[in-house]
Protein backbone atom coordinates (compact mmCIF):
# COMPACT_ATOMS: atom_id res chain seq x y z
CA UNK A 1 0.00 0.00 0.00
CA UNK A 2 1.79 3.14 -0.95
CA UNK A 3 -1.26 6.09 -0.64
CA UNK A 4 -3.64 6.44 2.45
CA UNK A 5 -6.39 8.68 2.20
CA UNK A 6 -7.86 10.10 5.57
CA UNK A 7 -9.75 12.91 7.73
CA UNK A 8 -11.78 13.38 11.10
CA UNK A 9 -15.21 13.21 10.73
CA UNK A 10 -17.38 15.18 13.18
CA UNK A 11 -18.94 11.92 14.28
CA UNK A 12 -19.44 8.27 13.81
CA UNK A 13 -22.05 8.30 11.58
CA UNK A 14 -20.44 11.04 9.13
CA UNK A 15 -19.16 8.84 6.05
CA UNK A 16 -16.56 11.55 3.97
CA UNK A 17 -17.63 12.63 0.30
CA UNK A 18 -14.47 14.18 -0.21
CA UNK A 19 -12.12 10.97 0.56
CA UNK A 20 -14.20 8.86 -1.77
CA UNK A 21 -14.29 11.09 -4.42
CA UNK A 22 -10.46 11.47 -4.09
CA UNK A 23 -10.52 7.41 -4.40
CA UNK A 24 -12.61 7.17 -7.25
CA UNK A 25 -10.55 9.33 -9.29
CA UNK A 26 -7.13 7.81 -8.15
CA UNK A 27 -7.09 6.08 -11.61
CA UNK A 28 -3.62 3.74 -11.90
CA UNK A 29 -3.27 4.32 -8.36
CA UNK A 30 -6.23 3.57 -7.16
CA UNK A 31 -4.90 -0.43 -6.07
CA UNK A 32 -2.27 1.10 -4.20
CA UNK A 33 -4.77 3.38 -1.91
CA UNK A 34 -6.92 2.84 0.79
CA UNK A 35 -9.52 5.12 2.91
CA UNK A 36 -9.14 5.28 6.30
CA UNK A 37 -11.62 7.47 8.55
CA UNK A 38 -10.92 8.56 12.00
CA UNK A 39 -13.99 10.48 14.52
CA UNK A 40 -12.34 13.82 16.42
CA UNK A 41 -12.37 13.26 19.96
CA UNK A 42 -9.82 10.19 18.73
CA UNK A 43 -6.21 10.50 20.79
CA UNK A 44 -4.02 12.11 18.53
CA UNK A 45 -1.49 8.82 19.53
CA UNK A 46 -3.85 6.62 18.37
CA UNK A 47 -4.92 8.48 14.99
CA UNK A 48 -1.11 8.10 13.85
CA UNK A 49 -0.54 4.84 15.24
CA UNK A 50 -3.71 3.41 13.00
CA UNK A 51 -2.33 5.23 10.06
CA UNK A 52 1.58 3.92 10.12
CA UNK A 53 -0.69 0.51 10.58
CA UNK A 54 -0.65 0.87 6.86
CA UNK A 55 2.81 1.71 6.21
CA UNK A 56 1.69 4.28 3.73
CA UNK A 57 4.56 6.93 1.56
CA UNK A 58 1.80 8.95 1.26
CA UNK A 59 -0.91 10.66 3.48
CA UNK A 60 -3.68 12.78 1.95
CA UNK A 61 -5.16 14.22 5.04
CA UNK A 62 -8.65 16.00 4.39
CA UNK A 63 -8.77 18.91 6.57
CA UNK A 64 -12.14 21.05 7.84
CA UNK A 65 -13.15 23.78 10.51
CA UNK A 66 -14.42 20.96 12.87
CA UNK A 67 -11.20 19.22 12.44
CA UNK A 68 -8.54 21.46 12.10
CA UNK A 69 -6.99 21.61 15.08
CA UNK A 70 -6.67 17.94 15.79
CA UNK A 71 -5.70 17.71 12.26
CA UNK A 72 -2.59 20.12 13.16
CA UNK A 73 -1.29 17.56 16.18
CA UNK A 74 -1.99 14.74 13.92
CA UNK A 75 0.22 16.39 11.12
CA UNK A 76 3.12 17.23 14.35
CA UNK A 77 3.20 13.96 15.65
CA UNK A 78 3.27 12.17 12.38
CA UNK A 79 6.33 14.32 11.49
CA UNK A 80 8.08 13.32 14.56
CA UNK A 81 7.60 9.43 14.23
CA UNK A 82 7.59 9.09 10.52
CA UNK A 83 9.23 12.29 9.13
CA UNK A 84 9.76 10.18 5.68
CA UNK A 85 5.88 10.04 5.29
CA UNK A 86 4.90 12.87 2.65
CA UNK A 87 1.54 14.69 4.09
CA UNK A 88 -0.27 16.26 1.46
CA UNK A 89 -3.23 18.18 2.80
CA UNK A 90 -6.65 19.40 1.12
CA UNK A 91 -9.78 20.70 2.40
CA UNK A 92 -11.92 24.20 2.45
CA UNK A 93 -9.80 24.91 5.88
CA UNK A 94 -6.44 24.90 4.07
CA UNK A 95 -7.33 26.10 0.86
CA UNK A 96 -7.72 30.02 1.76
CA UNK A 97 -4.36 31.52 3.87
CA UNK A 98 -2.90 28.49 4.04
CA UNK A 99 0.88 29.80 4.27
CA UNK A 100 -0.70 31.51 7.32
CA UNK A 101 -1.53 27.77 9.28
CA UNK A 102 1.06 26.43 10.99
CA UNK A 103 -0.51 22.60 10.09
CA UNK A 104 0.20 23.63 6.29
CA UNK A 105 3.75 24.90 7.47
CA UNK A 106 4.28 21.28 8.65
CA UNK A 107 3.05 19.38 6.01
CA UNK A 108 4.91 18.59 2.72
CA UNK A 109 2.35 19.53 -0.16
CA UNK A 110 -1.01 21.44 0.33
CA UNK A 111 -4.04 20.98 -2.54
CA UNK A 112 -6.19 23.88 -2.99
CA UNK A 113 -9.78 23.96 -4.13
CA UNK A 114 -10.67 21.08 -6.45
CA UNK A 115 -8.58 17.94 -5.59
CA UNK A 116 -10.30 15.36 -8.16
CA UNK A 117 -7.42 15.64 -10.75
CA UNK A 118 -4.85 17.54 -8.73
CA UNK A 119 -4.21 15.41 -5.74
CA UNK A 120 -3.78 11.66 -7.93
CA UNK A 121 -1.04 13.74 -10.39
CA UNK A 122 0.86 15.23 -7.66
CA UNK A 123 0.79 11.39 -5.92
CA UNK A 124 2.97 10.71 -9.43
CA UNK A 125 5.23 13.17 -9.36
CA UNK A 126 5.93 12.81 -5.71
CA UNK A 127 6.40 8.77 -6.08
CA UNK A 128 7.55 8.77 -10.29
CA UNK A 129 9.34 12.10 -10.47
CA UNK A 130 10.17 15.07 -11.59
CA UNK A 131 9.85 15.83 -7.68
CA UNK A 132 7.51 18.64 -7.06
CA UNK A 133 9.11 21.70 -6.38
CA UNK A 134 6.19 23.92 -5.36
CA UNK A 135 4.46 22.95 -2.08
CA UNK A 136 1.20 24.56 -2.65
CA UNK A 137 -0.87 23.20 -5.67
CA UNK A 138 -4.47 25.07 -6.75
CA UNK A 139 -6.18 22.44 -7.65
CA UNK A 140 -7.68 22.18 -11.21
CA UNK A 141 -11.22 22.16 -12.00
CA UNK A 142 -11.98 19.00 -14.50
CA UNK A 143 -15.09 18.48 -16.61
CA UNK A 144 -17.64 17.49 -14.75
CA UNK A 145 -18.31 14.26 -17.30
CA UNK A 146 -14.62 13.59 -16.41
CA UNK A 147 -14.91 13.43 -12.30
CA UNK A 148 -15.87 10.24 -11.13
CA UNK A 149 -18.48 9.22 -8.89
CA UNK A 150 -17.37 7.76 -5.67
CA UNK A 151 -20.87 6.76 -4.61
CA UNK A 152 -19.85 2.68 -4.90
CA UNK A 153 -17.09 3.24 -2.39
CA UNK A 154 -19.58 3.39 0.31
CA UNK A 155 -19.27 0.36 1.46
CA UNK A 156 -22.07 -1.93 3.58
CA UNK A 157 -21.56 -0.94 6.72
CA UNK A 158 -21.37 2.89 5.87
CA UNK A 159 -24.99 1.84 4.00
CA UNK A 160 -26.39 0.35 7.23
CA UNK A 161 -24.80 2.58 9.68
CA UNK A 162 -24.27 6.12 8.22
CA UNK A 163 -25.66 9.08 6.55
CA UNK A 164 -25.20 9.03 3.20
CA UNK A 165 -23.98 12.41 1.24
CA UNK A 166 -24.56 12.80 -2.37
CA UNK A 167 -24.18 15.69 -4.84
CA UNK A 168 -26.15 16.34 -7.86
CA UNK A 169 -24.02 19.52 -8.59
CA UNK A 170 -21.17 21.30 -7.13
CA UNK A 171 -21.20 25.04 -6.56
CA UNK A 172 -23.33 28.46 -5.82
CA UNK A 173 -24.26 31.24 -8.02
CA UNK A 174 -25.18 32.97 -5.18
CA UNK A 175 -22.56 35.33 -3.30
CA UNK A 176 -23.71 35.26 0.38
CA UNK A 177 -20.54 36.63 2.10
CA UNK A 178 -20.61 34.52 4.94
CA UNK A 179 -20.30 31.26 2.79
CA UNK A 180 -17.49 29.76 1.08
CA UNK A 181 -19.47 28.97 -1.66
CA UNK A 182 -19.76 32.89 -2.80
CA UNK A 183 -16.45 32.13 -4.14
CA UNK A 184 -17.74 29.76 -6.90
CA UNK A 185 -18.49 31.15 -10.15
CA UNK A 186 -21.97 29.63 -10.64
CA UNK A 187 -23.09 25.48 -10.17
CA UNK A 188 -21.97 23.00 -12.04
CA UNK A 189 -24.62 20.04 -12.41
CA UNK A 190 -23.23 16.28 -12.79
CA UNK A 191 -24.38 14.36 -16.16
CA UNK A 192 -28.42 13.96 -14.46
CA UNK A 193 -28.29 10.56 -16.23
CA UNK A 194 -25.21 9.01 -14.64
CA UNK A 195 -26.14 10.34 -11.17
CA UNK A 196 -29.94 9.01 -11.44
CA UNK A 197 -28.00 5.79 -12.01
CA UNK A 198 -25.71 5.61 -9.03
CA UNK A 199 -29.02 6.75 -6.72
CA UNK A 200 -30.75 3.47 -8.20
CA UNK A 201 -27.39 1.55 -7.07
CA UNK A 202 -27.28 2.85 -3.85
CA UNK A 203 -31.03 2.06 -3.59
CA UNK A 204 -30.70 -1.31 -4.39
CA UNK A 205 -27.76 -2.28 -1.94
CA UNK A 206 -30.04 -1.23 0.46
CA UNK A 207 -29.33 2.34 0.78
CA UNK A 208 -32.42 4.83 2.35
CA UNK A 209 -30.77 8.28 3.70
CA UNK A 210 -29.83 10.37 1.61
CA UNK A 211 -28.18 14.15 2.38
CA UNK A 212 -27.76 16.24 -0.87
CA UNK A 213 -24.86 18.43 -0.30
CA UNK A 214 -25.92 20.70 -3.16
CA UNK A 215 -25.79 24.14 -2.02
CA UNK A 216 -28.97 24.88 -4.17
CA UNK A 217 -31.10 22.01 -4.73
CA UNK A 218 -34.15 23.61 -6.47
CA UNK A 219 -32.01 26.01 -8.49
CA UNK A 220 -32.71 23.56 -11.79
CA UNK A 221 -36.55 22.91 -11.37
CA UNK A 222 -36.14 19.87 -13.90
CA UNK A 223 -33.47 18.20 -12.66
CA UNK A 224 -35.01 18.46 -8.99
CA UNK A 225 -38.57 17.09 -9.73
CA UNK A 226 -36.45 14.36 -11.51
CA UNK A 227 -34.62 13.71 -8.13
CA UNK A 228 -37.62 13.91 -6.33
CA UNK A 229 -39.71 11.56 -8.23
CA UNK A 230 -37.08 9.29 -7.85
CA UNK A 231 -37.82 9.41 -4.33
CA UNK A 232 -41.64 9.40 -4.34
CA UNK A 233 -41.39 6.37 -6.83
CA UNK A 234 -39.26 4.05 -4.24
CA UNK A 235 -42.34 5.15 -1.57
CA UNK A 236 -44.86 4.10 -3.87
CA UNK A 237 -43.24 1.02 -4.59
CA UNK A 238 -42.54 -0.27 -1.07
CA UNK A 239 -44.20 2.60 1.84
CA UNK A 240 -43.40 -0.38 4.28
CA UNK A 241 -39.68 0.08 3.95
CA UNK A 242 -39.02 4.57 3.80
CA UNK A 243 -36.43 5.76 2.28
CA UNK A 244 -35.68 9.49 3.46
CA UNK A 245 -33.93 12.57 1.43
CA UNK A 246 -32.46 15.82 2.45
CA UNK A 247 -32.50 18.62 0.37
CA UNK A 248 -31.00 22.27 0.70
CA UNK A 249 -33.45 24.92 -0.60
CA UNK A 250 -33.46 28.48 -1.84
CA UNK A 251 -36.49 29.94 0.14
CA UNK A 252 -37.84 32.59 -2.40
CA UNK A 253 -37.96 29.76 -5.21
CA UNK A 254 -40.97 27.12 -4.93
CA UNK A 255 -42.74 26.96 -8.42
CA UNK A 256 -45.94 25.15 -8.49
CA UNK A 257 -44.59 22.06 -9.66
CA UNK A 258 -42.07 21.94 -6.83
CA UNK A 259 -44.58 22.18 -4.64
CA UNK A 260 -46.93 19.57 -5.76
CA UNK A 261 -44.01 17.28 -5.81
CA UNK A 262 -43.14 18.11 -2.05
CA UNK A 263 -46.84 17.77 -0.87
CA UNK A 264 -46.85 13.88 -2.29
CA UNK A 265 -43.92 12.57 0.69
CA UNK A 266 -45.61 11.20 3.48
CA UNK A 267 -44.67 12.66 6.95
CA UNK A 268 -41.44 11.69 7.95
CA UNK A 269 -39.76 11.01 4.50
CA UNK A 270 -38.54 14.38 3.21
CA UNK A 271 -36.32 17.38 5.16
CA UNK A 272 -35.71 20.40 3.89
CA UNK A 273 -32.78 23.06 5.33
CA UNK A 274 -33.49 26.13 4.29
CA UNK A 275 -31.60 29.34 4.78
CA UNK A 276 -33.21 32.59 5.82
CA UNK A 277 -29.85 33.90 7.29
CA UNK A 278 -31.39 37.28 7.88
CA UNK A 279 -34.96 38.97 7.29
CA UNK A 280 -33.24 42.42 7.42
CA UNK A 281 -32.75 44.29 3.85
CA UNK A 282 -30.38 46.35 4.66
CA UNK A 283 -27.80 43.63 6.22
CA UNK A 284 -29.23 41.65 3.50
CA UNK A 285 -27.50 44.38 0.84
CA UNK A 286 -24.39 44.41 3.22
CA UNK A 287 -23.10 40.60 2.77
CA UNK A 288 -24.45 40.55 -0.61
CA UNK A 289 -27.19 38.29 0.05
CA UNK A 290 -30.74 38.56 -2.70
CA UNK A 291 -33.53 37.19 -1.14
CA UNK A 292 -37.33 38.28 -1.69
CA UNK A 293 -38.44 38.19 2.63
CA UNK A 294 -41.71 38.28 1.42
CA UNK A 295 -41.90 35.25 -0.80
CA UNK A 296 -39.68 33.41 1.15
CA UNK A 297 -41.97 33.98 4.41
CA UNK A 298 -45.30 32.94 2.19
CA UNK A 299 -43.10 29.94 0.73
CA UNK A 300 -42.42 28.75 4.52
CA UNK A 301 -46.43 29.03 5.65
CA UNK A 302 -47.33 27.06 2.60
CA UNK A 303 -44.69 24.13 3.39
CA UNK A 304 -45.51 24.03 7.18
CA UNK A 305 -49.36 24.59 6.13
CA UNK A 306 -49.04 22.04 3.07
CA UNK A 307 -46.47 19.93 3.03
CA UNK A 308 -45.96 16.68 5.51
CA UNK A 309 -41.98 17.88 4.83
CA UNK A 310 -39.79 18.57 7.99
CA UNK A 311 -38.61 21.81 7.85
CA UNK A 312 -35.23 23.38 9.14
CA UNK A 313 -35.01 26.97 9.02
CA UNK A 314 -31.08 28.57 9.34
CA UNK A 315 -31.17 32.45 10.80
CA UNK A 316 -27.42 33.85 11.49
CA UNK A 317 -26.43 35.97 14.83
CA UNK A 318 -23.78 38.40 14.46
CA UNK A 319 -23.94 39.01 10.65
CA UNK A 320 -23.03 42.82 10.02
CA UNK A 321 -25.25 45.64 10.41
CA UNK A 322 -27.66 43.64 12.22
CA UNK A 323 -28.20 44.41 15.99
CA UNK A 324 -30.26 42.51 19.01
CA UNK A 325 -33.48 43.90 17.66
CA UNK A 326 -33.14 43.60 14.11
CA UNK A 327 -32.04 39.84 15.07
CA UNK A 328 -35.27 39.74 17.46
CA UNK A 329 -37.50 41.01 15.48
CA UNK A 330 -36.72 38.73 12.31
CA UNK A 331 -36.33 35.42 15.00
CA UNK A 332 -39.87 36.01 16.18
CA UNK A 333 -41.49 36.50 12.39
CA UNK A 334 -39.82 33.23 12.09
CA UNK A 335 -41.31 31.94 15.27
CA UNK A 336 -44.75 32.57 14.36
CA UNK A 337 -44.31 31.23 10.92
CA UNK A 338 -43.55 27.65 13.14
CA UNK A 339 -41.11 25.39 11.36
CA UNK A 340 -40.39 22.88 12.92
CA UNK A 341 -36.47 23.45 13.48
CA UNK A 342 -35.05 26.79 13.77
CA UNK A 343 -31.02 26.20 13.43
CA UNK A 344 -29.78 29.19 15.27
CA UNK A 345 -26.45 30.09 14.01
CA UNK A 346 -23.33 32.32 15.34
CA UNK A 347 -22.18 33.92 12.26
CA UNK A 348 -18.14 31.98 11.41
CA UNK A 349 -15.27 34.07 9.40
CA UNK A 350 -14.76 30.94 7.22
CA UNK A 351 -11.21 30.76 5.77
CA UNK A 352 -11.38 32.66 1.95
CA UNK A 353 -14.82 34.46 2.59
CA UNK A 354 -15.52 37.83 1.58
CA UNK A 355 -17.06 39.04 5.14
CA UNK A 356 -13.92 39.74 6.46
CA UNK A 357 -14.05 43.01 4.47
CA UNK A 358 -16.51 44.42 6.91
CA UNK A 359 -13.96 43.99 9.59
CA UNK A 360 -13.21 47.28 9.96
CA UNK A 361 -16.41 48.98 9.31
CA UNK A 362 -18.52 47.23 11.16
CA UNK A 363 -15.74 46.14 13.80
CA UNK A 364 -15.84 42.76 13.56
CA UNK A 365 -14.01 40.63 16.12
CA UNK A 366 -13.90 36.95 15.36
CA UNK A 367 -12.11 34.24 17.42
CA UNK A 368 -8.70 33.46 16.30
CA UNK A 369 -9.07 29.58 17.03
CA UNK A 370 -11.74 27.18 14.56
CA UNK A 371 -14.30 27.24 14.12
CA UNK A 372 -13.83 31.17 13.80
CA UNK A 373 -16.52 32.61 16.16
CA UNK A 374 -17.59 35.98 16.02
CA UNK A 375 -17.15 37.62 19.66
CA UNK A 376 -18.56 41.18 18.97
CA UNK A 377 -19.23 43.50 16.55
CA UNK A 378 -20.07 47.11 16.72
CA UNK A 379 -23.81 46.22 16.97
CA UNK A 380 -23.81 43.42 19.56
CA UNK A 381 -20.42 43.27 22.12
CA UNK A 382 -19.12 40.52 23.94
CA UNK A 383 -21.14 40.12 26.97
CA UNK A 384 -24.42 39.91 24.49
CA UNK A 385 -22.84 37.73 21.84
CA UNK A 386 -22.12 35.51 24.68
CA UNK A 387 -25.60 35.30 25.57
CA UNK A 388 -26.44 34.63 22.17
CA UNK A 389 -24.54 31.54 22.00
CA UNK A 390 -25.84 30.07 25.12
CA UNK A 391 -29.52 30.87 23.48
CA UNK A 392 -28.69 28.90 20.80
CA UNK A 393 -27.57 25.92 22.58
CA UNK A 394 -30.54 26.00 24.96
CA UNK A 395 -32.76 26.84 22.04
CA UNK A 396 -31.87 23.18 20.63
CA UNK A 397 -32.23 21.47 23.79
CA UNK A 398 -35.66 22.29 24.31
CA UNK A 399 -37.04 23.98 20.86
CA UNK A 400 -35.20 21.90 18.41
CA UNK A 401 -35.27 18.69 20.17
CA UNK A 402 -38.83 18.68 20.23
CA UNK A 403 -39.08 17.25 23.49
CA UNK A 404 -40.78 20.16 24.57
CA UNK A 405 -43.74 21.03 22.03
CA UNK A 406 -46.42 21.97 24.30
CA UNK A 407 -44.26 23.84 27.21
CA UNK A 408 -42.36 26.19 24.73
CA UNK A 409 -45.75 27.85 23.72
CA UNK A 410 -46.00 28.92 27.68
CA UNK A 411 -42.21 29.57 27.59
CA UNK A 412 -42.22 32.03 24.17
CA UNK A 413 -45.89 33.84 24.87
CA UNK A 414 -46.35 36.53 22.42
CA UNK A 415 -42.43 37.90 22.27
CA UNK A 416 -40.63 34.72 21.42
CA UNK A 417 -36.93 36.05 21.31
CA UNK A 418 -37.46 37.76 24.75
CA UNK A 419 -39.01 35.25 26.34
CA UNK A 420 -36.71 32.66 25.63
CA UNK A 421 -33.35 35.07 26.06
CA UNK A 422 -35.18 35.14 29.67
CA UNK A 423 -35.30 31.73 30.33
CA UNK A 424 -31.58 31.45 28.93
CA UNK A 425 -30.36 33.66 31.09
CA UNK A 426 -32.18 32.03 34.22
CA UNK A 427 -30.69 28.53 33.31
CA UNK A 428 -27.17 29.94 32.91
CA UNK A 429 -27.37 31.52 36.27
CA UNK A 430 -28.55 28.27 37.87
CA UNK A 431 -26.50 25.35 35.91
CA UNK A 432 -23.92 27.29 34.86
CA UNK A 433 -23.52 25.29 31.69
CA UNK A 434 -24.46 24.94 28.27
CA UNK A 435 -23.59 21.07 27.88
CA UNK A 436 -24.05 18.24 29.74
CA UNK A 437 -27.37 19.09 31.65
CA UNK A 438 -29.55 16.07 31.85
CA UNK A 439 -33.61 16.09 30.38
CA UNK A 440 -34.64 15.23 34.05
CA UNK A 441 -32.23 18.33 35.20
CA UNK A 442 -33.43 20.30 32.34
CA UNK A 443 -37.13 19.57 32.75
CA UNK A 444 -37.04 20.45 36.47
CA UNK A 445 -35.26 24.02 35.67
CA UNK A 446 -37.54 24.54 32.74
CA UNK A 447 -40.60 23.88 35.43
CA UNK A 448 -39.07 25.58 37.70
CA UNK A 449 -38.57 28.96 35.56
CA UNK A 450 -42.16 28.94 34.20
CA UNK A 451 -43.42 28.96 38.28
CA UNK A 452 -41.52 32.09 38.95
CA UNK A 453 -42.75 33.95 35.76
CA UNK A 454 -45.86 33.25 37.53
CA UNK A 455 -47.66 30.60 35.71
CA UNK A 456 -49.71 28.33 37.82
CA UNK A 457 -48.02 25.21 39.26
CA UNK A 458 -50.33 22.47 37.94
CA UNK A 459 -51.06 23.43 34.72
CA UNK A 460 -46.76 23.84 34.29
CA UNK A 461 -46.51 20.19 35.85
CA UNK A 462 -49.36 19.44 33.14
CA UNK A 463 -47.72 20.30 30.29
CA UNK A 464 -44.57 18.93 30.74
CA UNK A 465 -46.31 15.29 31.52
CA UNK A 466 -47.77 15.66 28.58
CA UNK A 467 -44.72 16.71 26.75
CA UNK A 468 -43.07 13.30 28.31
CA UNK A 469 -45.61 11.34 27.61
CA UNK A 470 -46.38 12.43 23.73
CA UNK A 471 -42.66 11.51 23.80
CA UNK A 472 -43.16 8.26 25.14
CA UNK A 473 -46.62 7.05 22.79
CA UNK A 474 -43.76 8.79 19.51
CA UNK A 475 -41.20 6.38 20.70
CA UNK A 476 -43.52 3.48 21.30
CA UNK A 477 -44.94 3.72 17.58
CA UNK A 478 -41.03 3.97 16.26
CA UNK A 479 -40.62 1.14 18.11
CA UNK A 480 -43.54 -0.72 16.43
CA UNK A 481 -43.02 0.51 13.03
CA UNK A 482 -40.80 -1.86 10.60
CA UNK A 483 -38.20 0.43 9.78
CA UNK A 484 -35.50 1.06 12.05
CA UNK A 485 -34.53 4.51 12.39
CA UNK A 486 -31.07 4.42 11.95
CA UNK A 487 -29.56 8.29 12.61
CA UNK A 488 -29.99 10.47 15.72
CA UNK A 489 -31.13 13.30 13.30
CA UNK A 490 -34.17 11.13 11.93
CA UNK A 491 -35.06 10.09 15.58
CA UNK A 492 -35.21 13.68 16.61
CA UNK A 493 -37.68 14.41 13.20
CA UNK A 494 -39.65 11.65 14.45
CA UNK A 495 -40.37 13.56 17.67
CA UNK A 496 -42.00 16.61 15.74
CA UNK A 497 -44.24 14.46 14.28
CA UNK A 498 -47.94 14.33 15.53
CA UNK A 499 -48.37 10.33 17.71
Amino acid sequence: MTILLATLNARFTHASLGLRYLYANMGDLQPSTRLEEFVIGTKTTDVVEKILEHRPRIVGLGVYIWNAEEAAKVVAVLKRVAPDIVVVLGGPEVSHETEQQQIAQMADYVVTGWGDATFPKLCREILNGPKPLMKIHAGVQPPMNEIKLPYAFYNEHDIAHRTLYVEASRGCPFKCEFCLSSLDKTAWPFDLDTFMAELESLYARGARLFKFVDRTFNLNIKSSLRIMQFFLDKLAARPEDPVYAHFEVVPDHLPDALKEAIRKFPPGTLQLEIGIQTFNPEVQTTISRKQNNEKAAENLRWLCEQSHAHLHVDLIAGLPGEDIDSFARGFDHLVKINPHEIQFGILKRLRGTPVIRHTETCGLVFDPYPPYTILANNCIDFATMQRLVRFARYWDMIANSGRFANTLKLILGETPFAGFMALSDWIYEKAGATHRIALERLTALVGEWLRERGHDADAVAATLDSDYAGQMQKRENRLKGATQVKSDALQRQTRHLAA
